[in-house]
């Protein structure tokens, strides 16, 4: 970090003045103020009487306080696309501090497995590399096909590894305890009709209704219908959800990714762009990397490059990013799409 932003802090957190700081290290408050805005920084024999001007060891003036660290860490989520191993270490031990300091610090533990997370995706992204290079040198390598399909997610055809057995049966335990908490309702939903379970699904679906009534009901009464062969019943219902929630892009979203399971793609993408339409600014750019991902399918590949362009747009006027592995990931689609043109 720069020292010149911990000064500043440290300053303010004292409520002294630049005066003040500058008295005491013998140097003239121009030279604190250029090393607060980073135009300079302080002269090395300067830090042990900053350190102790601030109560503090040298080693902790070089340390980011807990918000900053905090803001750093999350920026990166967003921002890096991989994280070296020395920071993410250093991301653990410092978030783990604050655990051990104070277990219940909600922040801190998201951050632990947000963490986790960003390394296990750009794990499974370099391994799928590997893996695929595998299957180029020999196209029936078995190992290969499975370290394939483990690090891109896919389906391996075998009940009881594609199922959701573990995560429903940790939704029932906390439903247990939980019994009105949306978020798990609508989570163990999704899981038992991805495994079509839906008979077990539909107690659900109505607990979910009692606890908020929204347009979701209609929308999975809608799976369940089409589960069970029933299109026309299922298609009303998901009419119905967003009939009822005309104003909620989320709404639109869902019933698109619905149509485009049973190729409806004229009426997914109008729901796709709709959803994208309707919301408030800043925008997230769901529904624009749905309809990419249907414009690569239909094989319009200038349209889905004009998707990703309008993704790139979004950030950089909307969030007021310039330079992100969002913008950076849009970049390299399309430059995988021009190839797919050529």
């Amino acid at each position: 970090m720069d020292i010149g932003k911990q000064i500043k802090t440290l300053r303010l957190a004292k409520g002294v003045t630049q005066e003040e700081l500058a008295a005491y290290l013998g140097v003239s408050f121009q030279a604190v103020s250029k090393w607060e805005t980073e135009s300079s920084t302080p002269d090395i024999a300067l830090l042990p009487n900053i350190a102790v001007f601030f109560g503090i060891t040298i080693d902790e003036l070089f340390q980011l306080p807990n918000e900053a660290e905090f803001e750093r860490i999350e920026n990166m989520f967003w921002h890096e696309r991989q994280i070296s191993a020395e920071t993410f270490s250093h991301c653990v031990r410092f978030l783990e501090g604050i655990v051990q300091n104070n277990p219940k610090n909600i922040r801190a533990l998201v951050c632990l497995a947000r963490l986790y997370n960003h390394r296990a995706k750009a794990d499974h992204e370099t391994a799928s590399g590997y893996a695929k290079t595998v299957l180029l040198l020999n196209p029936d390598e078995k190992a290969g096909w499975t370290a394939f399909l483990r690090a891109d997610n896919g389906v391996f055809g075998d009940e009881w590894c594609d199922n959701h057995f573990g995560t429903i049966a940790y939704l029932k335990a906390f439903l247990n305890t939980n019994p009105d908490n949306v978020f798990a309702l609508r989570a163990i939903i999704e899981n038992l009709l991805e495994d079509t379970r839906y008979n077990e699904a539909v107690p659900y679906i109505e607990r979910l209704r009692a606890a908020a009534n929204t347009y979701q009901y209609a929308l999975y009464m809608g799976d369940v219908m089409f589960q069970k062969g029933m299109l026309q019943e299922a298609l009303d219902y998901w009419n119905a959800a967003v009939a009822r929630a005309p104003q909620t892009w989320q709404a639109y979203l869902r019933r698109g990714n619905r149509f485009q399971k049973l190729g409806r793609y004229k009426e997914a993408l109008a729901d796709y762009e709709q959803c994208f339409l309707i919301q408030d600014s800043p925008r997230l750019t769901d529904g624009l990397h749905s309809m990419a991902q249907l414009h690569e399918i239909l094989e319009d590949y200038p349209a889905a490059i004009h998707d990703r362009e309008r993704i790139i747009n979004c950030l950089k006027e909307e969030y007021h990013t310039t330079s992100s592995e969002g913008i950076n990931s849009q970049l390299r689609e399309i430059e995988r799409l021009k190839a797919l043109i050529s």
